[in-house]
């Protein structure tokens, strides 16, 4: 798990210069879009999911107490972008390390466990007609 100095640093650096591609049709990343459970502000966070049948398998690097996922619990929903296309996607359910992991490749499952990742969420998705440019 990252120390809190390391997602303060995510938060306010990384998210925003990968926040410019993720989503996009070649990025590896992903992006969420969410409302804030208290503010009701809009945010944008890239995550890193994974694609299952019509579901996504996403990766909690910061573990579940991350603004974006306790947003998304608290409202149940939200969009999602991911190679170029967007889904509405529901709330998220905890999943087990265990098959949340083996559904990554061999080399994603060894960064994930080398970062030390121990918590993973599922959402639905419903495919949405809007696509990101």
């Amino acid at each position: 798990m990252f120390p809190n100095r390391m997602r303060y640093v995510a938060k306010h650096v990384i998210n925003p210069l990968m926040s410019r591609s993720a989503g996009s049709a070649r990025s590896r990343f992903a992006l969420i879009r969410h409302v804030g459970r208290r503010s009701g502000k809009p945010y944008e966070t890239p995550i890193i999911v994974l694609p299952k049948g019509e579901d996504f398998i996403i990766a909690l690097t910061y573990g579940p107490k991350v603004d974006w996922y306790r947003n998304l619990r608290a409202s149940g929903q939200g969009m999602l972008l991911w190679h170029g296309r967007t889904y509405t996607i529901g709330k998220p359910e905890s999943i087990d390390r265990t098959p949340a992991l083996s559904a990554f490749s061999p080399l994603q499952r060894f960064i994930l466990r080398l970062v030390g990742v121990q918590h993973f969420a599922c959402v639905k998705s419903i495919p949405s007609e809007s696509v990101r440019a």
